[in-house]
C-alpha cells in the first residue's frame, strides 16, 4: 500500500493507470472466475483425517480448504532426467486424459519430444489439454502455430489471462504459477519444475536448474483436478461441467493436504498456514526458496522462532536469475542473519526448488516461493506431507545442497546498500 501511495504521489500519470493493470490483488467473485470449490464426494470422505488429529486442519477448513487425506502415495523426484522420464512415461500410459498447467513453456529439445508424445496420444483419442501462463511464456504465445499439429489431432492449448483491450480487467500482474500435470485424473506430477530443458530432460550434459518434482496417487489428486478445472474454465470461458472420474480404492500410506493460493480464494490460506507453523515449530524450520522477499509478519515470526531456539535455516541461490529479486531480498536476509538465522547461499546452478521442513514430520513442496508475489499475487498450489519419512528424505537432499554452499552475506558497499533499501520499498510486487 505504501509503495503504491508513494508512486501515485510522485508519478501520478504513470502510477495511476499502472495500478489498474497490476495493483489489484484479489478478484471479485464473478461469472468467469469463481473461487475454487473443492468437490467433497461421499466416496472420498472415508479418506479424510479428523481435525482433532491435525489442529492446522481447523484453520484451513474455515478457509474452505479440504482436510488432509490418507491413503496417498507420494514420491519425491530430485533429478531432472528422472523427472523427464517420469512425465514421458505417464503421457505414454495415459488412457483417458492428460491435463497440463504450467507457468513456463519453451520450445526446445525437451518440449519437442513432449509435444510429439502428446500429439500421438491425442490421435489415439486421449483428451489433451494444456494451460500456459501468458506472462511466463510470452515468447511461446507469439509462436502458437507450433502447436498446430497437436491441435489438428484434437489437443487443446490455452493461455491463461490473455491481454484484452479492457485494461481494468486484465489483472496481468496475477500470474498462474501452478504446475499441475495430471494423467487420467489418477496420477499427478507437481512441484517447481516447468516445461523446458532448463528444468528437465535427458541426461545429455545440460546444466539444468536444481528443482523438485513429486509424483502422487490417491485422493489428494482429486483436489488438484478441482484446481485445474477452475483455471481451465476461466481461461477458456467455456461453461463445462466438471467431469470427475469414478472414485478409486486407494491403499497408499501418506497423509497429504493440498493448499492452493491466489486471487481465486477469498482468503490467504497458505500465508496463514505458514505463520501458524512457524510460530508452533519446536525444533526446526528449514526453508529452501529461489526468491526470498517476505512481509514484516513472516520476518517477525522467523526471528521469534530463532530467538526461542528453533533451528531456522534459509537456503537460497547465491545469485538467482532475477537481479531485482536479489537486490530486494538482501535487507531481509541481513536482518535474519543478525537475529541468528542460518543464511545459506547455494553456489551451484540456479536453485529453483521450493520446500519447507517443519520439525521432524511436516514438509511442504510445491510451486510457491517464500515471497510476497507467491503468497499474495500469484496463483499457486502446494502439498503438505505429514510424514517423518519424506521429511527425512528432504532433509538429506538439503544437506547435500549445503555442501555446495556458503554461509552469510558479504558486507555491502554504500551504493549497494542504498539500492537494496530502495528495492525494499517495492518488495511487495517483485
Amino acid at each position: 500500500m505504501l509503495s503504491w501511495i508513494l508512486a501515485i504521489i510522485l508519478l501520478p500519470h504513470i502510477a495511476v493507470p499502472l495500478y489498474f493493470f497490476i495493483g489489484i490483488r484479489k478478484r471479485r467473485l464473478s461469472a468467469d472466475k469463481r473461487y475454487i470449490a473443492f468437490s467433497r464426494m461421499d466416496e472420498y470422505t472415508q479418506y479424510e483425517i479428523e481435525p482433532s488429529e491435525y489442529p492446522l486442519t481447523r484453520l484451513l477448513e474455515k478457509n474452505g480448504i479440504p482436510p488432509p487425506t490418507k491413503a496417498n502415495t507420494f514420491e519425491l523426484i530430485t533429478k531432472s532426467s528422472v523427472a523427464y522420464e517420469r512425465i514421458m512415461y505417464e503421457i505414454e500410459n495415459a488412457q483417458e486424459s492428460i491435463d497440463i498447467c504450467t507457468y513456463v513453456f519453451k520450445f526446445d529439445i525437451m518440449t519437442d519430444s513432449l509435444l510429439d508424445a502428446l500429439r500421438k496420444k491425442a490421435s489415439e483419442g486421449v483428451r489433451v489439454r494444456i494451460l500456459i501462463d501468458l506472462v511466463g511464456s510470452l515468447s511461446v504465445a507469439f509462436d502458437k502455430k507450433r502447436f498446430s499439429q497437436l491441435k489438428k489431432e484434437g489437443g487443446e492449448v490455452v493461455f491463461f489471462r490473455p491481454f484484452t483491450l479492457k485494461p481494468f480487467q486484465n489483472y496481468i500482474n496475477l500470474r498462474n504459477h501452478r504446475k499441475i500435470y495430471l494423467f487420467d485424473q489418477k496420477r499427478l506430477l507437481s512441484g517447481g519444475m516447468n516445461l523446458s530443458n532448463e528444468y528437465m530432460g535427458q541426461e545429455d550434459g545440460s546444466k539444468r536448474w536444481k528443482d523438485l518434482l513429486y509424483f502422487m496417487q490417491g485422493p489428494a489428486v482429486h483436489h488438484f483436478y478441482s484446481i485445474f478445472y477452475n483455471d481451465w474454465i476461466y481461461a477458456t470461458g467455456k461453461k463445462i461441467k466438471i467431469d470427475f472420474i469414478e472414485p478409486q480404492y486407494h491403499h497408499g500410506t501418506d497423509i497429504v493436504q493440498v493448499i492452493p493460493s491466489g486471487p481465486d480464494l477469498s482468503i490467504d490460506a497458505l500465508y496463514q498456514t505458514l505463520i501458524d507453523l512457524i510460530c508452533s515449530a519446536k525444533v526446526r524450520i528449514w526453508i529452501v526458496t529461489p526468491y526470498f522477499v517476505p512481509n514484516d509478519t513472516l520476518m517477525e515470526a522467523l526471528v521469534m522462532a530463532s530467538n526461542k531456539g528453533v533451528d531456522v535455516k534459509l537456503l537460497t541461490p547465491k545469485k538467482s536469475n532475477h537481479l531485482l529479486a536479489d537486490m530486494g531480498r538482501s535487507p531481509y536476509m541481513r536482518d535474519l542473519e543478525e537475529a541468528g538465522v542460518d543464511v545459506i547461499l547455494y553456489k551451484g546452478n540456479m536453485l529453483h526448488a521450493k520446500t519447507i521442513l517443519f520439525d521432524s514430520n511436516v514438509c511442504m513442496v510445491g510451486s510457491a516461493n517464500f515471497d510476497n508475489r507467491s503468497l499474495f499475487l500469484n496463483y499457486e498450489v502446494v502439498s503438505f506431507i505429514y510424514s517423518s519419512k519424506h521429511t527425512q528424505i528432504l532433509e538429506s537432499w538439503i544437506k547435500d545442497l549445503i555442501q555446495y554452499s556458503t554461509r552469510g552475506l558479504d558486507k555491502p558497499s554504500k551504493i549497494r546498500e542504498a539500492t537494496e533499501n530502495i528495492m525494499k520499498i517495492f518488495a511487495s510486487i517483485l
